[in-house]
């Protein structure tokens, strides 16, 4: 008995001594918090806020070395309504770290919503603060314009241009072709959009491969692309143009407005554009448009098709998506944007354009692939797929066998 009282006293002892030795060192109060993220956010929002005002002083004080002055430069001219950073991942190593950080962006009567991109900055602590040592884009994604040089800025009545290396006469007929190219879209369509586009035209082929983050040679040919989120609600950023100037140069005055008629299309229709869109329905809608209206015959939009009908080499079905991959059969690749066409014309024709544009949302209110075109055939058209193929290899015959 003696000894358990005297082996409950020492615990006690030791439970006092060990209360106050924390006392002294602070075991149980507030931990120490590493507030390096927070002052990292401060300095972004800083940085930030440089570029809305335009303080240059005040963004380079964000930073060593002069980094990013030439970006900041670039900049003078677009017309920024919000640009913001936000820090995702912040990877400290003493006075160093890398940071994660969201860039969000708008143009001034453009965006509706932000555009996002992703940035990977260093940073570098020195007497106290942090400052920016570099700003890239991530890994694996793309470059935004203004990194590419100084942006020189092109407005018209129903579209902004924003080029790289090109002179400013260069883009106000860039600027001409979208003013013609939005109301056409809109004629067609209707007017659930916010009618107009942004145009992005590089310097090179290579210049519009980086903003869109992937290899040269897959846009080799092409003369513009639409980028953008499909199924996009009304509030997302309007989608960009990106112009390839090598491919777009050589195109004539009727090529390159049904270029930019066509691209102006999918800006209009990606509301409506989901993953159970067909490339035949997307690009051949887009197509329809962009020809609507020129007197062009099926014979003079369609050549390669043509060919293979009157070789007998009449499509057993219509495109897959698979069809219109680039960097492929060039032949294979020309026959699926002209029957994708070829498709859309013949329900215009024999449904109405009404109608067309119908099918075209409906089969893009389904969430995936599956049965989105045959039920949309079968509701909207009063067809199946099927006969809707048959009645399309017959338009074929008819448009292109003579």
């Amino acid at each position: 008995m003696a000894g358990r009282r005297r082996g409950s006293r020492m615990v006690v002892l030791w439970c006092a001594l060990l209360a106050l030795l924390c006392g002294l060192v602070g075991c149980g109060g507030p931990v120490a918090r590493d507030t390096a993220a927070a002052e990292v956010q401060r300095l972004l929002d800083r940085r930030a806020d440089a570029v809305l005002h335009r303080d240059e002083k005040a963004y380079l004080n964000t930073g060593r070395g002069g980094v990013g002055r030439a970006e900041f430069e670039n900049l003078e001219d677009v017309p920024l309504a919000a640009w913001e950073y936000r820090l995702t991942r912040l990877d400290r190593s003493g006075s160093r770290a890398t940071a994660d950080v969201g860039l969000r962006y708008r143009l001034d009567g453009y965006d509706r919503g932000t555009v996002d991109a992703a940035r990977t900055l260093r940073l570098e602590r020195r007497d106290g603060s942090w400052y920016v040592t570099s700003d890239r884009p991530a890994e694996g994604t793309a470059e935004q314009l203004w990194e590419q040089g100084p942006v020189r800025v092109a407005r018209g009545a129903h579209s902004l241009v924003l080029g790289v290396g090109q002179a400013g006469e260069e883009l106000r007929r860039y600027a001409d072709l979208a003013d013609r190219a939005v109301p056409a879209v809109r004629d067609a369509w209707g007017g659930d959009w916010a009618g107009r586009v942004v145009v992005l035209v590089p310097k090179s082929l290579n210049g519009m491969a980086a903003l869109l983050g992937a290899p040269a040679s897959g846009y080799r040919g092409m003369a513009a692309v639409t980028t953008g989120e499909a199924g996009a609600s009304a509030k997302a950023p309007a989608d960009r143009i990106v112009i390839n100037p090598e491919a777009y140069r050589v195109l004539g005055a009727f090529g390159r407005q049904v270029v930019l008629t066509h691209e102006t299309t999918h800006v209009a229709t990606r509301a409506h554009t989901s993953a159970a869109t067909p490339l035949w329905l997307s690009e051949g809608y887009a197509d329809w448009v962009g020809y609507r209206g020129t007197g062009r015959t099926a014979e003079q939009a369609a050549p390669e098709l043509a060919r293979a009908v009157r070789a007998g080499r009449l499509p057993d079905a219509l495109p897959d998506d698979e069809d219109f991959g680039f960097g492929g059969d060039a032949a294979r690749l020309a026959e699926a944007y002209e029957g994708g066409w070829l498709a859309c014309r013949m329900i215009a024709r024999d449904w109405g354009e009404e109608r067309l544009n119908d099918f075209y949302r409906a089969v893009g209110a389904h969430k995936d692939r599956q049965d989105a075109v045959e039920a949309a055939l079968r509701d909207v058209l009063d067809t199946t797929p099927a006969g809707f193929t048959e009645q399309w290899r017959d338009y074929l015959r008819d448009q292109l066998g003579t």
